[in-house]
């Protein structure tokens, strides 16, 4: 049995000085119904917890550890900004430079703005979009996660194209009314949506690959549908790839798919385990934003030194020839290694389950049925994941804990780990049979 004495002991404490014990929801562990480890320390593949216990670690910071974690470049690179100062409230050359490096991956950004986390960026990205538009609503997709500002936290109501109703408290009624909500992977509802309100609607927002209902993929001819639907009725399309961005390709999913977005938002991977994200796009529509425009965003800590300094050293290592490849393919490969691997040690334990892949990021769902959108994913079997999920923590593999999260890979997995990893979902795949 996996011993978890002190990181209890350390929960117990928490729960007495921070809500659940926990700066962010997921990682109370809720949902798994048990204790989350308090982790000490993380090298390359691994994270060690304060009970001793080695993990390889697939949730890699939720997604901004693609070099491994304490990278010695990165590292090197934070410590060298330390050096002259971790914050100045002025210009510097690093800001410039991560600007440029960024652009290099994204050609569809013309101008960026740097922030510090992804819901600062998606925020700022729909208050530039109504500023630009002089429209008031957005569209969204159900299960589509963009951060907690108050627009975003809706839920479903009745009906593909009815009002957002709050899905949290604190949040009103007239806020959420101006969200409009559709299911992913539904052109005919968005059309609908369009239909009736294009001519109040500022932007669709989306994570073009969406990795928080779990892991699920556009179909085919699906994200060129909104290109086409936004473009005619005059609203921005927003692909939110703070989770997507630089894992379905180097270039995102805008690359992996071939669609120019108007703006897109950044995050995780551009701040090298920092918390940086950004927005950008269309130098017409950034030219709105403060100072050359109207539309305000501001930040103290936006763009500080040592968050640059660790971008700019992750996006250089992305550049870098691996084995003859580029990264983004060295670590599909990676990927797709793990996921088959983990694919037939199911199937000879007879266990049903739907995986999906894109570039650098998977998701496994316990059903028989295909996933395309939040109803489907829902459905799943949620208790037969908690227990291959709790077979897999005891075995030294530590994935997110919830079926609606991403697995992601970093470059420094190595062969054995997956290897491991493998056989350790072999033995809970025969667990979830009982």
């Amino acid at each position: 049995m996996l011993s978890l004495t002190k990181s209890k002991e350390a929960f117990e404490e928490a729960k007495t000085l921070m809500p659940g014990g926990v700066n962010s929801p997921v990682r109370s562990f809720s949902a798994m119904g048990s204790t989350p480890p308090f982790i000490e320390k993380a090298k390359g593949s691994k994270i060690y917890d304060i009970d001793g216990n080695v993990y390889i670690d697939y949730v890699g910071s939720w997604g901004p550890m693609i070099a491994g974690h304490a990278n010695e470049k990165v590292i090197a690179a934070i410590n060298a900004a330390a050096k002259n100062g971790t914050s100045y409230g002025a210009p510097t050359l690093l800001e410039s430079k991560l600007a440029k490096l960024t652009m290099e991956f994204y050609p569809s950004i013309e101008k960026i703005r740097m922030v510090n986390s992804g819901t600062e960026a998606t925020m700022s990205a729909l208050r530039l979009a109504r500023g630009f538009t002089g429209r008031d609503k957005i569209v969204k997709c159900i299960g589509c996660y963009h951060g907690h500002s108050d627009g975003l936290l809706v839920a479903a109501g009745s009906g593909a194209a009815t009002f957002g109703a709050p899905s949290s408290p604190g949040v009103t009624k007239n806020v959420a009314a101006d969200t409009l909500l559709v299911p992913y992977n539904d052109t005919e509802a968005t059309e609908k949506v369009f239909e009736e309100y294009g001519e109040n609607i500022a932007a669709l927002i989306i994570e073009p690959v969406a990795g928080n209902m779990g892991l699920v993929l556009p179909k085919q001819g699906y994200l060129r549908a909104l290109r086409e639907i936004t473009e005619k009725y005059g609203a921005l399309l927003i692909f939110d790839e703070v989770m997507c961005g630089f894992r379905a390709s180097l270039g995102g999913a805008q690359a992996a798919y071939g669609i120019t977005p108007d703006l897109t938002c950044l995050g995780k991977i551009i701040g090298g385990g920092l918390p940086v994200a950004a927005y950008g796009g269309r130098r017409d529509i950034m030219d709105n934003v403060a100072p050359v425009g109207k539309v305000y965003q501001a930040g103290t800590l936006s763009g500080n030194p040592l968050a640059m300094a660790a971008g700019i050293a992750t996006l250089e290592i992305l550049k870098e020839d691996i084995d003859g490849a580029d990264a983004s393919r060295a670590l599909t490969l990676k990927t797709k290694e793990l996921v088959l691997g983990i694919e037939a040690k199911a199937k000879e334990a007879g266990v049903k389950i739907i995986t999906h892949q894109a570039g650098s990021m998977f998701g496994i769902f316990f059903s028989e049925k295909e996933v395309y959108n939040y109803e489907d994913a829902a459905s799943a079997d949620q208790e037969a994941f908690k227990i291959w999920f709790h077979s897999m923590l005891e075995q030294g593999i530590y994935l997110a804990p919830s079926q609606f999260e991403t697995v992601f890979m970093s470059l420094a997995h190595t062969k054995e780990d997956i290897e491991k990893t493998i056989e350790a979902a072999g033995v809970a795949f025969k667990k979830v049979c009982g």
